[in-house]
């Protein structure tokens, strides 16, 4: 039987992924500031899960923002072809992912082989991606996991009136001020946020199926704004943070097995 790892060195997360013709184990911790540390407990947590050694695994591929952190990988690829090749293997139908990360939101065109075919970033703004819901869960003196239903609460959203995440900070912290709740805000960044992946998925181009992927994907209310968005249903995943790193191993095991 062949292994293959991926390791997915993210800006706020790490994720590792074995696969032996399907998903074997994955492990996901925090990147902290040492992207080779973390790199190497993200693969040891997995091996660990699956009762393997790294002399199980036949070959390894590393991608995202630190990828050339995992000193055990035989290669690189890029992240883009990674999700591509990953969401593939969870929807064969998806055409479309979104990826909301720790710095970015990509959208991403997937073909029927599940290769990127193109792809769009939002530009270099925390309003556009997962640290914008860090930076005003700050504000609010919440934690990630309670944004998504906090905000389903809502009854009457703010309206932010700025696209900058550093202003909007500042207005969050001034509708607070003026007794605006907690949900009410949430609510109005999540559509604020939902605006501008809107505004990336037009220019890409939306093709059905469309996915979300990324750890902005594990908060329902900012799920539920995006939809509301687009006007469709999003296929959504259990854990929406290791398609990369599965990719990686799934474009491994492909270059351990070559046909």
């Amino acid at each position: 039987m062949v292994y293959a790892a991926g390791v997915d060195i993210g800006s706020a997360f790490t994720k590792a992924a074995i696969v032996s013709g399907e998903l074997v184990a994955y492990h996901i911790l925090p990147s902290g500031g040492n992207y080779k540390l973390t790199a190497d407990e993200a693969l040891k947590g997995t091996l660990a899960k699956a009762s393997l050694s790294t002399k199980d695994i036949a070959y390894m591929v590393a991608t995202g923002y630190g990828a050339a952190n995992v000193s055990l990988a035989n290669e690189t690829i890029t992240e883009v072809a990674c999700q591509a090749r990953g969401i593939s293997y969870f929807f064969p139908s998806a055409r479309t992912v979104i990826d909301i990360g720790g710095q970015f939101t990509k959208v991403i065109k997937v073909d029927d082989r599940g290769k990127a075919t193109a792809f769009m970033l939002s530009e270099k703004c925390a309003s556009g991606s997962g640290r914008f819901l860090q930076v005003i869960a700050r504000v609010l003196h919440i934690s990630l996991d309670e944004i998504g239903p906090l905000s389903l609460e809502s009854r009457e959203r703010v309206e932010f009136n700025t696209g900058c995440a550093v202003f909007a900070e500042s207005e969050a912290i001034s509708r607070i001020a003026e007794g605006a709740a907690k949900e009410d805000i949430l609510a109005g960044v999540h559509r604020a946020m939902a605006a501008k992946t809107l505004n990336l998925v037009e220019r890409a181009g939306l093709e059905a199926d469309c996915a979300l992927i990324g750890g902005g994907a594990k908060d329902i209310g900012l799920v539920k704004s995006i939809e509301e968005a687009l006007g469709l249903s999003l296929l959504a995943l259990e854990e929406p943070q290791i398609v990369s790193a599965l990719g990686a191993a799934l474009l491994a095991e492909e270059k351990a097995s070559p046909k």
